[in-house]
């Protein structure tokens, strides 16, 4: 299932990672400014849900910038961050090594379709804002379970729309008016920031996620609605 939409030039995959390059340098200053800071706090929650278990292995795929590899490394032996896009890599490894984790973090170029690791490899696997970047999401829920050991959990955390007024209508009005226009200006994309509000409206979220997490291998799923339904954080177990 592709879930975001695209143009008929390339695939997904690849006009996924020319947009992520082409914004990484003002990545981390747009998600601070777009959500006021309320990323880092959804981030910190998903570091305290992998923490309710011993956790000595722990994928987080479309890292970006790394920054929950970074929260997830302060309790987690060893972190391996994957992205398809190099330049939001590149930002990662320079706040890896400021931060002095080089030890405990590893970021590299991979696909989420096709993992490069043994089955059974991880304790945990978490995706941040990730999932519905997925060329094949059904594909990349499965690899995602395949390297995790039989136990082990997933968190997937992703925007989900409102339902309720006013916060349905100040969301979609924030999300398709004022972000693409601060976006534009800030990153010089014209594309970006106006993919991000027609992939959360693609995007399968709720019940329908919950039940492609268990079409994956998925048990003990649970949907945990963030800031007004805002963002929702998902888990399951394999």
């Amino acid at each position: 299932m592709t879930v975001t939409p695209y143009s008929s030039d390339g695939s997904k995959r690849e006009q996924v990672e020319q947009m992520f390059d082409a914004i990484s340098p003002k990545y981390d200053l747009l998600n601070r400014l777009f959500s006021m800071g309320i990323d880092q706090r959804w981030r910190r929650l998903v570091i305290r849900s992998v923490g309710e278990e011993p956790t000595d292995r722990l994928l987080d795929v479309a890292t970006g910038t790394a920054d929950l590899a970074i929260l997830a490394a302060k309790t987690v032996k060893e972190v391996i961050g994957i992205d398809i896009s190099e330049g939001m890599l590149s930002h990662g490894r320079t706040k890896v090594k400021d931060r002095g984790l080089e030890d405990r973090i590893t970021l590299q170029q991979a696909d989420s379709i096709a993992l490069p690791f043994d089955d059974a490899r991880f304790d945990a696997v978490t995706v941040a804002f990730g999932v519905r970047n997925f060329e094949d999401l059904e594909r990349g829920l499965s690899e995602m379970f395949r390297v995790l050991r039989p136990g082990g959990r997933l968190f997937v955390l992703e925007f989900s729309k409102p339902q309720r007024t006013p916060m349905r209508q100040l969301f979609r009005f924030y999300f398709h008016r004022v972000m693409p226009l601060i976006g534009r200006s800030v990153s010089k994309d014209s594309a970006a920031y106006t993919y991000l509000p027609q992939s959360v409206d693609a995007f399968p979220e709720g019940p329908a996620f919950k039940a492609l997490l268990r079409a994956a291998g998925g048990r003990e799923v649970r949907a945990r609605g963030l800031t007004g339904g805002i963002a929702t954080l998902y888990s399951a177990r394999k």
